[in-house]
């Protein structure tokens, strides 16, 4: 089939791998704009585009995807389908019925499960056993299409959002792939979702990403580990933001006094947080302005005082 490929960031970037690897043919790749990066602000590629100019494909940058400009040549393209990975951009209904076959998203989660932007973050976040990413047919209504096909993933008990969502894109690709191969031959049909179990994965922002101590360890835990690389769990110690890395929830036999929640306790190979049950051992942290630091290191040279706390 000849398709049109839509994505922008780093986990798009496998499925266009996949694809141009595929017997598909991709004639041209639909991204973000250049965006503006690094100290001089200069305007970089998108990992997608940067992938579509090293195979000398057309890629197109639409400010919006309802560009008439953009239309007209998505028109004489002509692909059959157009499979999307983390686009970025709302799609308007005069894009959605160009292709023949439409457009076939690739979405991080099990839908209905975690419709919307942050689906391996809520997953994580939520304490989750399983999720996985699915191939469906765009609808307006946001990741409500039918669904053509499911892989599975465990999440670890100390996975990332980070590290699941690299394992999902890998994954995820082979799956676009198949899906491809099946609607050109006929061999799969999109099911319509259920109506139950549909949950919600707004953007994360920064201000979600603050570490809420009084809450039980476990939750803590899965809060840094859901934001973790994006945006990045912090805190305030003296005023000031931190950085936080994946922390250790200590079990009842570790030996560990009672903390108030936030409440840090240095010891000589361990620094701890208190939260509403058991501490937590920190990871890494990285104080404003500094490198990120064992947190044994950081406590060294921080000087701790007793009593003092993570807010």
């Amino acid at each position: 089939m000849r398709l049109v490929f839509a994505g922008t960031p780093e986990p798009a970037v496998p499925a266009l791998r996949a694809l141009l690897a595929s017997r598909h043919d991709v004639v041209a790749v639909v991204t973000r704009p250049d965006a503006p990066a690094g100290r001089g602000r200069r305007l970089v590629r998108s990992p997608v585009g940067a992938l579509a100019d090293e195979h000398g494909i057309e890629v197109l940058t639409p400010a919006r995807a309802d560009d008439p400009q953009f239309l007209t040549r998505l028109t004489e393209l002509a692909p059959d389908a157009c499979p999307v990975v983390a686009y970025g951009a709302l799609l308007k209904q005069h894009a959605l019925d160009v292709p023949a076959h439409g457009w076939v998203n690739l979405h991080f989660s099990l839908l209905p499960a975690w419709r919307g932007a942050a689906p391996v973050q809520a997953a994580v976040g939520a304490g989750d056993e399983y999720t996985g990413a699915s191939t469906f047919r765009i609808v307006p209504e946001l990741d409500a299409g039918p669904v053509f096909g499911v892989v599975t993933e465990k999440i670890g008990p100390t996975d990332t959002a980070g590290a699941l969502l690299g394992r999902l894109a890998e994954s995820g690709a082979a799956l676009m792939v198949s899906t491809m191969d099946g609607i050109e031959d006929g061999s799969v049909t999109a099911v319509p979702q259920p109506a139950d179990g549909v949950t919600y994965a707004p953007k994360v922002t920064v201000e979600d990403a603050r570490v809420r101590f009084d809450r039980p360890a476990l939750a803590v835990d899965r809060h840094i580990r859901a934001v973790t690389p994006e945006p990045g769990a912090w805190a305030e110690f003296r005023g000031a933001r931190c950085k936080l890395g994946p922390i250790r929830p200590l079990g009842a036999d570790s030996g560990a006094p009672e903390l108030a929640p936030g409440q840090l306790l240095v010891e000589r190979k361990r620094v701890l947080a208190g939260t509403v049950t058991a501490p937590v051992e920190l990871g890494e942290v990285q104080a404003q302005g500094k490198k990120r630091m064992a947190a044994t290191d950081w406590a060294r040279g921080t000087r701790i005082e007793h009593g003092e706390r993570l807010t």
